[in-house]
């Protein structure tokens, strides 16, 4: 399934997620990806103010255990799965400065790993991790890393405003 998913907010803010099902496994949870991410792009605007004004793109690819763990071991040198790998387009600085001077910015890709959002093969956890791992992944697209305690504290400080934004409100899931 390609899906192209334009969200635009009060404040003109557009996120365009490209969303790619590479395992169909994810067909069982998902029944409209384009709702669920509707819903959830506005909530961004609200926690990360230097997107408004701005078009941002990225893929996402929902995949299994076969792709993620060829990608872990083509771009990381790790031959084992994870839960979720990032690929941002622009290293940090060039990002800060597309973000200053372009109006339109593809930020990369996004891949998670079916079998590990699916761990306890219970729809509420599966629910919980999912948006995690997807909050997670765009924040690397948006430059934020974990390689210090100090930047594990932000990134970490604002996946839980995000992740409890969504949940606080009751915004549904598209299953």
């Amino acid at each position: 399934m390609y899906l192209k998913l334009y969200r635009h907010t009060k404040k003109i803010l557009m996120i365009k997620i490209n969303v790619f099902v590479i395992e169909k496994k994810w067909s069982k949870y998902i029944l409209s990806s384009k709702d669920f991410f509707y819903k959830k792009t506005e909530l961004l605007d609200n926690y990360i103010s230097y997107l408004r004004k701005k078009n941002f793109s990225f893929s996402l690819r929902l995949a299994g255990n076969y792709e993620i763990k060829n990608l872990n071991r083509k771009f990381r040198k790790k031959n084992k799965t994870t839960d979720v790998l990032s690929f941002p387009f622009y290293r940090d600085k060039e990002l800060k400065k597309k973000i200053k001077t372009e109006k339109n910015i593809y930020l990369g890709d996004v891949i998670i790993n079916f079998y590990k959002v699916n761990k306890k093969n219970n729809e509420k956890d599966f629910k919980k991790e999912f948006n995690k791992l997807w909050i997670h992944g765009f924040l690397h697209l948006l430059g934020h890393k974990h390689y210090t305690n100090k930047d594990f504290n932000k990134m970490s400080k604002v996946e839980k405003k995000i992740f409890n934004k969504i949940h606080k409100n009751n915004v549904k899931i598209f299953w």
